[in-house]
């Protein structure tokens, strides 16, 4: 495992355990819309290291013990960590403008990074297999824009507890970066990239909730 992988699993557990028995802690560094508008924009930062509970950082941390390897292998260490923390951030500023209007609603998780780095991985690698549900095998880049079409859906329909917006702006960010950073992913993959472009495009020019 990568040293810098390593600090950000470690980072995750530490802060995510202290809050497990600190609930002002938990109440003080959480994404929630009203302390934000009062200038406490530290919560886009610090609401990424905390979590609902142990299955939940459970979760996101494999999912990023697994595909971080793939990103910095091809991308590097620096790339790899511009791709967490921007889809950490965006997927928090995201989340914020689409719940503008809720100051009572808050979030915690890495999900935002964590689905940054999966999309990117995703871009590198389209053709690997992935579980769904641990058991039915899928190609990369089907998952990827299933994903994507079920998270829109998710946000919109408001379904289940889950920070749907902030899953969104993480893999915008991730797919956003991947091409940035490695532009022959777009010439080796072009129909893929499309696929997933057409569902961001139409999100963020013609969901009323994020262009007023």
């Amino acid at each position: 495992m990568n040293r810098i992988e390593l600090l950000l699993i470690a980072a995750n557990v530490i802060f995510s355990y202290m809050a497990f028995n600190d609930i002002h802690l938990f109440n003080k560094y959480k994404f929630q819309v009203g302390p934000i508008k009062n200038g406490e924009v530290i919560r886009h930062l610090s609401s990424g290291f905390l979590h609902a509970d142990f299955s939940h950082l459970l979760f996101n941390m494999l999912t990023l013990y697994f595909f971080a390897p793939i990103v910095i292998a091809r991308l590097g260490t620096n790339s790899f960590l511009l791709i967490y923390f921007t889809s950490l951030l965006l997927g928090s500023l995201l989340s914020f403008q689409y719940h503008k209007n809720d100051n009572h609603y808050s979030a915690v998780g890495a999900s935002g990074a964590v689905s940054g780095i999966l999309y990117a991985a995703i871009m590198i690698y389209p053709e690997m297999t992935l579980r769904l549900f641990f058991a039915i095998p899928i190609p990369g880049w089907l998952f990827a824009i299933g994903y994507m079409y079920y998270t829109i859906y998710g946000m919109k329909n408001q379904i289940g507890n889950i920070g749907h917006a902030a899953h969104l702006g993480g893999a915008i960010a991730g797919f956003l970066l991947a091409l940035f950073l490695d532009s022959s992913i777009i010439h080796n993959h072009l129909t893929f990239v499309i696929l997933l472009a057409i569902p961001i495009v139409y999100l963020l020019f013609f969901e009323k909730k994020f262009i007023r």
